[in-house]
């Protein structure tokens, strides 16, 4: 019997389609569960969305419609992206599912019955893109401390689940438990930043919001997000409280993994974790927080005209280069970038040049030279071994153990790098025995037919252990390199590519075609930007936006914003979107980075005089430092304005 192994992704919000950065966590959680499926065990995977809230139900009010009707409509296209990128979850969950309903329910009053959750009132902020309430102390600069974003003020009736209950125990659980935060930094940040300085009890309920699951006993409040959204793990499974479990409970809980976007370990990691304790349930053995998935160096946004898509990016490259650089692009604990001009580079290099063209070219040669058919055992045992051989067949050999520890320690770009690493390896392999020089001389035939099986054997690997990233083109590889019986026969897949060799002698290899045709970056750049550039006559697409709440003249006194003058410009080599300047701000130079590289010629700005605001942090972006911010003007088009003081006025001159 197959030890089971349980996985999630976080469930999906229903505000808007998801663009390519919220897709990337499906992708890899994909990518885990074909890898734990190779190795034996009986994997089940869980995502799916997350449908209640009161952003949801102001967009719904928006568009004119019932929440019901926008949660069903943006549900079925981030189902239908999940199918798209060919993720193979065994279960979409939904948060308006009746079964999900009733037992949060059940799970609600639980708590309340056994003390957990009492009525009281809340009183402080709260961040409605991000469902969250904040106390004043947690805020930064006044905002969100999450997203950024303005808060509101928020007073109302609400019950609470008892954090502060819990404190002592959670703490000294995840000290015990070292690995259950991954990675490291993610835990650190639970402990020191959040649970040592005091849990105060979480509010799990609304009154000004109508759109979620009605409190069972008190129908004027709905469940909030936390308990809702968070059962999802368990509901999907089948949990009772009363402890008739479902059979898919009792086979697969507790979680194997829980992978989740890193802004929201906190509440995976302690809100879930204290509510489980609570009702007696056992805890998830690991939360791994990933990075983000960022636009250059920003982090995607519509009013920034910054967002890409999956669908629109699956269209152009296809699933499995989509897939590809998004498993390849991500860093392990690092936000990871997308830009067109960065996937091009990739598409072209990693996928056309050393996959698509090692395969291609191998099974071209082996059709010219051996008439399309996998060469004699007797032929190629007839030629001895060279140096470069066994180099191959070792570097072949090890790829297997390496990807396999990368994943179990969750470093999935590595681990497609390590497969990528032996694709190398054959093309190099290529150039050292240089099979077309061999062709030539009838002696060297033998030499010939080992030479092509070597390659096969090494593609065979390579086909296989790309399954959990590129599945399609994986399969399409093995087709090329059919195996053995023996080593069909093998009972955990993933050993079958940690042996050499294994290629079926005698077995047609197909007809050699190209798996990936080189993009020309220029042109769909241009194409692209054209796709996404509005009519002139367009009206814009999004309203002036509000204005920010009301501060005093004490807070606005605290910006310095100065008069600087621009001596030099320059693009930033690794993004698409950010100029450096270099400037004088009345006391010395300063550089400053600023995200308008679309519509400014960096040579067009020098010797102009800008607003800087001084005081702020230094930040780096792009490695490159940037000690202030220019100001500028983003129009309701999305389109930014450098603001551009009078030539009169002298640099180091303060905005009063």
């Amino acid at each position: 019997m197959h030890e089971p192994y349980y996985l999630t992704t976080a469930i999906a919000y229903t505000s808007r389609k998801p663009h390519i950065g919220n897709t990337y966590e499906i992708v890899m959680t994909d990518s885990l569960a074909r890898f734990r499926r190779m190795q034996g065990y009986d994997v089940y995977f869980l995502t799916g969305t997350d449908e209640h809230g009161q952003k949801i139900e102001e967009i719904a009010k928006e568009s004119g419609i019932t929440p019901q009707e926008h949660v069903d409509k943006i549900a079925g296209e981030i189902r239908g992206i999940c199918d798209l990128l060919n993720t193979s979850y065994n279960q979409f969950i939904r948060t308006t599912d009746p079964k999900h309903t009733k037992i949060v329910q059940d799970i609600f009053q639980r708590l309340y019955d056994q003390g957990d959750i009492y009525k009281g009132e809340y009183v402080g902020k709260y961040c409605t893109p991000c469902e969250s309430f904040w106390t004043e102390s947690q805020l930064v600069d006044g905002k969100c401390p999450d997203c950024g974003r303005e808060v509101r003020d928020a007073r109302e009736e609400a019950y609470f689940l008892k954090l502060s209950k819990y404190q002592g125990w959670i703490e000294q659980y995840i000290e015990e438990h070292p690995d259950f935060i991954y990675p490291e930094a993610r835990k650190k940040e639970m402990l020191n930043n959040f649970i040592k300085k005091g849990l105060e009890d979480l509010c799990v309920s609304r009154t000004t919001v109508k759109w979620g699951i009605p409190v069972p006993f008190d129908e004027k409040h709905v469940i909030y997000i936390w308990i809702d959204a968070l059962s999802n793990y368990i509901t999907a499974l089948g949990y009772d409280v009363n402890g008739n479990h479902g059979e898919l409970f009792k086979k697969y809980w507790p979680a194997d993994v829980h992978i989740i976007g890193k802004d929201i370990v906190r509440f995976h990691s302690i809100y879930w974790v204290i509510m489980l304790h609570a009702l007696g349930v056992p805890i998830p053995k690991k939360v791994f927080g990933h990075p983000w998935m960022l636009f250059g160096s920003d982090k995607m946004s519509k009013s920034r005209g910054n967002v890409i898509y999956a669908d629109e990016l699956v269209e152009k490259f296809g699933v499995d280069a989509v897939r590809y650089y998004l498993l390849s692009e991500m860093p392990f604990s690092q936000d990871g970038s997308i830009t067109y001009e960065n996937m091009i580079e990739r598409f072209n290099s990693d996928l056309a040049n050393t996959l698509g063209n090692l395969v291609n070219r191998t099974v071209a040669m082996v059709n010219k030279y051996f008439g399309g058919t996998v060469p004699a055992a007797e032929l190629i045992a007839s030629a001895p071994d060279e140096d470069c051989d066994a180099d191959l067949k070792s570097v072949a050999e090890g790829t297997a153990a390496k990807m396999t520890a990368l994943l179990d320690s969750f470093h999935v770009s590595d681990a497609v790098e390590t497969v990528l690493t032996l694709a190398s390896r054959c093309n190099k392999y290529i150039d050292e025995t240089a099979p077309w020089v061999l062709a030539k001389d009838p002696a060297q035939n033998a030499r010939l037919a080992k030479v092509m099986y070597n390659l096969l054997s090494g593609i065979r690997i390579i086909g296989g252990l790309l399954k959990p990233f590129m599945p399609e083109t994986a399969e399409k590889i093995l087709a090329h390199t059919p195996a053995t019986d023996e080593i069909s026969t093998i009972e955990r897949e993933i050993d079958r590519y940690a042996v050499f060799g294994g290629v079926q002698y005698g077995a047609q290899v197909g007809e050699a075609k190209p798996m990936f045709n080189r993009i020309n970056a220029e042109e769909f750049i241009a194409e692209m930007i054209a796709a996404h550039q509005a009519p002139e006559e367009a009206a814009p697409a999004d309203p002036v936006a509000p204005f920010a709440e009301e501060i005093s003249i004490d807070t606005f006194a605290k910006s310095d914003i100065r008069v600087a003058e621009v001596l030099a410009c320059e693009k930033v080599k690794k993004s698409s979107k950010l100029l450096c300047f270099q400037l004088f701000d009345g006391i010395g130079k300063r550089q400053v980075v600023s995200g308008i590289a679309k519509w400014y010629k960096p040579e067009d700005l020098v010797g102009k005089k800008v607003f800087v605001v001084a005081n702020l942090k230094p930040v780096t972006l792009c490695g490159v430092e940037s000690c202030g911010m220019i100001c500028s003007a983003e129009g309701p088009d999305g389109k930014i304005t450098l603001l551009i003081a009078d030539d009169s006025i002298a640099p180091g001159s303060r905005l009063c």
